[in-house]
């Protein structure tokens, strides 16, 4: 990957403690339904999910995903980017980071859900060999809308 001078060098690692109030806050900017950073904190603590965040050099943690392993599947729970850095290909480049991490804990598929009205994260996801397995009717609140199930055999 090429950087350009006006950005900073992106690193996918673990999150740590110091990273929740950030994550709660790109977490509250895009989620009609938000986990709040007790929840992230309580997560950290347990052996739940693998979380993870993008940081960039100069800008800090702009992204987070969390990723449930269990035996040989996965759910990819939570994925977002900071608005302001949306269209970079932070998202992009985080669905790789995790991708990647699945292979390396066996994983042989991820699913995952994604709100009917959320073309984007949908194109996403279809690039990234994911293909739409079922619907889960009235899934989310605030607004109620329909889920598509998604799936990703590795």
């Amino acid at each position: 990957m090429v950087e350009s001078p006006a950005i900073g060098v992106p690193k996918v690692r673990r999150m740590i403690a110091a990273d929740v109030d950030t994550v709660a806050t790109i977490e509250g900017a895009t989620f009609s339904s938000p986990w709040k950073a007790d929840t992230f904190l309580h997560l950290l603590d347990g052996s739940g999910p693998e979380l993870w965040v993008l940081d960039l050099e100069g800008d800090g943690v702009v992204g987070y995903a969390v990723l449930w392993c269990i035996l040989d599947e996965a759910e990819l729970a939570n994925i977002a980017v900071d608005a302001r850095f949306r269209g970079r290909g932070w998202g992009r480049l985080l669905l790789e980071a995790l991708l990647e991490r699945a292979r390396e804990r066996g994983v042989k598929t991820v699913y995952l859900e994604v709100r009917v009205s959320n073309e984007g994260a949908m194109r996403l996801y279809l690039d990234f060999g994911f293909e739409k397995v079922g619907v889960r009717r009235d899934y989310y609140t605030r607004p109620r809308e329909d889920a598509v199930m998604m799936a990703r055999r590795m």
